[in-house]
């Protein structure tokens, strides 16, 4: 636990009394890493700076809605990884989530492994949120990581569906019995991004004895629970800061005939292209063969590939 990088005193303690679910830990981070640079292959900032646990640690691009996307993400990715874990008995101190039972209005019967999100979110919430807390409740930077965080959390609580087996003679569904599954990860990723195009920005107001994000404008629609919330405009990501975790593009491939953010003009940032050509190996003139295998030839063709100056 003490050779892990980035975690602060709390979450090593953490670490220490259920070392057993840090492989899960582990896990879950490098889902949540994967699932952001998928999400943003085409951006600017496309999540390259991100690694494992790393993650966990001081995100350089601290305060924007990158950050916000990042906390909310790993969140979900611990909780997601943490209850996957549980369903398939690799924990000692939680199985399936057996308190639905009996039968559903629908008239089918619970049964089954439902997946133990509750215990998923509760580990979630004792390790992904303690650097914040430590840092105490007054930051605002604490308050809004801590509500990112929720709001990643809930993005897999409110997508949870129901699975269901048939039973009875010839096929018939005489009785079904169902059970509690998460979404895939992928769909967790997805509605996070479109959380994250429409997150608000927000700034510290004191109301009474407490310290509450409101949104910067009163043009803003109020945020919910749900949604992700950020204190600082981001950076342009065009140019190489190190300091700040921002790579710049330079160097990024780009698609020269697209008008949205993957095209050159705009991932470029307005810098030009180099346009070079790459080889490109690929099957083809695929033949199945009875029985039961498919031959192909390789082709080889020379194709343009474009990359920011």
């Amino acid at each position: 636990c003490e050779g892990l990088m980035g975690l602060v005193e709390e979450q090593v303690r953490v670490c220490r009394r259920q070392v057993e679910a840090m492989d899960a830990v582990k896990r879950g981070a490098e889902l949540a890493v994967e699932e952001c640079q998928h999400q943003f292959h085409s951006r600017r900032w496309n999540c390259s700076t991100l690694q494992g646990l790393q993650v966990f640690g001081k995100v350089a691009i601290q305060g924007t809605r990158e950050s916000a996307f990042i906390h909310a993400i790993s969140a979900a990715g611990v909780a997601f990884a943490v209850t996957r874990a549980c369903s398939r008995g690799e924990l000692e101190k939680c199985g399936c989530d057996r308190k639905i039972r009996g039968v559903s209005p629908e008239g089918f019967q619970w049964s089954g492994c439902s997946d133990n999100l509750s215990y998923g979110i509760a580990f979630s919430q004792a390790f992904v949120d303690n650097p914040e807390r430590s840092r105490g409740i007054s930051s605002s930077r604490a308050l809004m990581n801590l509500h990112n965080n929720e709001a990643g959390r809930k993005a897999l609580l409110a997508h949870m569906k129901v699975e269901c087996k048939c039973h009875g003679v010839s096929g018939s569904c005489e009785v079904r019995t169902c059970w509690k599954v998460m979404p895939p990860f992928r769909k967790v990723g997805n509605i996070l991004k479109e959380k994250f195009e429409g997150a608000t920005e927000v700034h510290p107001k004191r109301v009474g004895s407490r310290k509450l994000l409101v949104p910067k404008s009163s043009r803003f629609k109020p945020y919910t629970a749900h949604d992700l919330v950020y204190l600082l405009a981001s950076p342009d990501f065009c140019d190489r800061d190190p300091q700040r975790g921002v790579f710049g593009t330079s160097g990024r491939q780009c698609n020269r005939t697209s008008p949205a953010m993957d095209g050159c003009e705009l991932l470029c940032c307005g810098r030009g292209f180099h346009t070079s050509q790459a080889e490109v190996v690929e099957r083809c003139s695929c033949k199945f063969r009875w029985c039961c295998s498919v031959k192909c030839k390789q082709c080889r063709h020379l194709v343009e590939v474009h990359s920011c100056r």
